[in-house]
């Protein structure tokens, strides 16, 4: 058995643990590797688990199955070494299903070094993807069917690969025959070059208009505190910018509560800037001491429990901006692209991320449809076929 771990926050550090320790119950007999972030930082907690048999950190975790033997170790082997800064290639094989959006991971590590992450330590430095093994990789997938990628990494807006930065990649991969779309994930708001705007409002682009861009804090204070690359200003005239150049684009963030020295006050800054500005939701996280930071040496702390209010306001907060975001577009037409059906239900995503739901009896695994939005419904929209578009 393989485990990918995660060591983002101390939570993940043990939800990894807890992992590991059921599925050896559960196959007592079975050869046990443990993979991926975790593995990296906390290979001696790990070697201290009963079972484990193989630990590689992240720079040779993709080649795993080289290091897999027949028997089980008395204890287990260790693969940890230094992550290189070279680009580096992905082997990919297999089949997806017919219908499946499809992640394109493009970069790897992170040179920020914000004061509370640990995901340089982790991942390593930043580093690109091979551009032809990328391009690939991506028409592979077109070949099997996928019509969306999402690229993927850990600061994609840094990509770069003999020169070709993350706009050779755009632009690469919409002349790829069968890629209808192409969706960004999460980037940092000073790595998005401004073209990516005009791709977005090309009709024959396939640059969908959605960003995820990570705010963290609302505060000036904060924000030098976690050594961030942006001021408020600076981010909130780079959000008035996107929604001035597209005005149908979907923005969310990321924010964190309670970091070390948040005031209440501070947190309210956060708070006003998230509801004034047309940000359509955030995802929320506590800060989590991370042994190795810089914010980890601070002594005042907020305690847990005002951590987790802090992010339950801001979880209120985001319910009630999507719900905003969604009503906008009620009765209007926009298109689909469905997913695997639930009984005579369809889902798919809008271009700008809006979570569909159609009743249809026609088969539209995989289908581009024009849909008009008609109600809100729980945490997605409910829509109607308007017209199948292939």
């Amino acid at each position: 058995g393989i485990i990918n771990t995660c060591t983002v926050t101390r939570e993940a550090d043990a939800k990894s643990r807890q992992a590991i320790r059921r599925f050896i119950r559960l196959n007592p007999d079975a050869f046990i590797a443990v993979i991926g972030c975790y593995s990296q930082l906390g290979a001696r907690t790990i070697a201290a688990i009963n079972g484990v048999d193989l630990i590689i950190g992240n720079q040779d975790k993709l080649s795993v199955l080289d290091y897999v033997t027949q028997g089980k170790n008395e204890r287990p082997i260790i693969l940890r070494e230094r992550i290189d800064r070279e680009d580096f290639s992905i082997s990919f094989a297999g089949e997806l299903p017919y219908n499946k959006r499809a992640n394109l991971k493009i970069q790897d590590g992170c040179d920020f070094m914000c004061s509370f992450c640990v995901i340089p330590f982790a991942r390593g430095r930043a580093r690109s993807r091979d551009f032809d093994n990328l391009l690939e990789e991506a028409r592979s997938l077109a070949d099997r069917g996928v019509r969306e990628l999402i690229l993927t990494g850990v600061n994609i807006g840094t990509y770069n690969s003999m020169g070709r930065e993350i706009m050779s990649v755009i632009d690469e991969l919409n002349a790829i025959s069968g890629i209808d779309r192409i969706r960004i994930s999460s980037i940092e708001p000073t790595t998005v070059p401004l073209e990516i705007f005009d791709r977005m409002r090309d009709p024959g682009h396939a640059l969908l208009p959605f960003l995820h861009l990570p705010l963290q804090s609302g505060s000036d204070k904060i924000l030098q505190l976690m050594r961030r690359k942006y001021s408020v200003s600076e981010y909130t005239e780079f959000v008035q910018y996107a929604f001035r150049t597209v005005p149908d684009i979907c923005i969310g963030t990321d924010i964190m509560a309670g970091f070390p020295g948040e005031t209440y006050e501070d947190f309210e800054e956060t708070c006003g800037l998230f509801i004034e500005q047309s940000l359509a939701y955030c995802h929320v996280f506590p800060y989590s001491e991370r042994d190795g930071t810089l914010a980890a040496r601070r002594t005042d702390s907020v305690p847990v429990p005002e951590r987790n209010k802090r992010c339950a306001r801001l979880r209120r907060l985001s319910a009630a901006k999507r719900h905003d975001f969604q009503v906008r577009f009620l009765g209007r037409e926009t298109e689909v692209l469905f997913e695997d059906p639930r009984d005579e239900f369809w889902p798919g995503y809008t271009p700008n991320y809006i979570r569909v739901l159609c009743k249809s009896r026609q088969n539209l695994a995989n289908r581009l449809a024009r849909v008009r939005l008609d109600r809100i419904s729980a945490d997605f929209v409910e829509g109607t076929v308007a017209e199948i578009l292939d």
